[in-house]
């Protein structure tokens, strides 16, 4: 595995931006601070997961999750790393038309496995609308 330096907030938006996926996502990271990242998915469209155009789709939500807990991973250790597993609970619907926002922390970092969790948040609602836990 290459080693990167990710712990510049500027650094680790250059590396995310090298994916397609993540540039489509529009990923954008807002800050690294006390091992807390912080990473804004600026609301699209095509996020909408019902025909009333109200909630932005699970599996929006659990990319984010995904991306970011990989991501917060990766700023602690200098790796790449894939997620071995994602749990999510789905607290409260996520509103359209809002960008969402993910804060992920390390929870403990193995030799080999590391767990991280993040919560999920919209502007429009000061609590977490989704929690999870991947390794």
């Amino acid at each position: 595995m290459s080693k990167h330096n990710l712990k510049d907030v500027s650094h680790l938006q250059d590396w995310i931006s090298e994916s397609k996926f993540h540039q489509w996502l529009g990923l954008q990271v807002v800050s690294y601070e006390d091992g807390l990242l912080h990473v804004r998915l600026p609301f699209r469209e095509e996020f909408f997961g019902t025909k009333e155009e109200t909630n932005v789709h699970g599996g929006i939500i659990s990319t984010l999750a995904d991306a970011t807990t990989c991501f917060v991973v990766m700023v602690e250790t200098g790796n790449d790393v894939p997620n071995l597993n994602l749990y999510m609970d789905y607290l409260r619907m996520a509103p359209g038309n809002t960008d969402l926002h993910a804060y992920a922390k390390v929870v403990k970092l193995g030799r080999t496995i590391c767990v991280s969790e993040v919560q999920i948040k919209s502007v429009m609602i000061d609590i977490s609308l989704q929690v999870g836990q991947s390794s």
